[in-house]
């Protein structure tokens, strides 16, 4: 099999973080191929996206006990940080967050609030368990944009990829 052949989609049953797994260990072994080298302006839109990400979902430790709406509210953040990054940005990185936004959906159909079903558009009350699924989905891409920076440096050292701007 090519090497550009690989990439699968998962079952539309799996969990964001299994989603957001499987798309970073493509990107991985894409970085590591050489088929995927961040020019300088895309390894520092990845690096702030990884900082905007940071920011927003911090570690475990200090989410599992805020209040699902503050929770909730994070996670939209980190959302709203990889629409920002998307915009900003074309190709194989613009493709990478975009996936990686699209198993983060979930998040968006979800309230924190009380509210009768009549009236709240179709959201759901996420289970403790989502939120922490989603959580762990957002430190898992924020590692892989660190990976693919440092990876891209690997890559200009042994000569591959496109060379820095003079």
């Amino acid at each position: 099999m090519a090497l550009h052949d690989t990439f699968r989609p998962l079952p539309a049953g799996a969990g964001m973080c299994e989603q957001i797994e499987h798309l970073t260990a493509e990107a991985e072994r894409q970085v590591s191929h050489g088929l995927w080298v961040l020019t300088d302006d895309e390894a520092a839109l990845a690096r702030k996206t990884a900082c905007g990400l940071a920011d927003a979902v911090r570690d475990a430790s200090e989410h599992e006990d805020l209040p699902v709406i503050d929770r909730l509210e994070r996670l939209r953040e980190a959302l709203a940080v990889l629409a920002i990054s998307i915009a900003r940005t074309h190709g194989q990185l613009a493709w990478f967050l975009a996936q990686a936004s699209t198993a983060l959906v979930p998040v968006l159909h979800w309230r924190a609030l009380r509210a009768d079903e009549r009236s709240s558009f179709g959201t759901v009350a996420p289970a403790p368990g989502d939120l922490t699924d989603a959580e762990r989905a957002v430190r898992r891409l924020r590692d892989a944009l660190a990976r693919a920076i440092t990876g891209t440096a690997t890559a200009r050292a042994e000569g591959r990829g496109p060379r820095p701007a003079a």
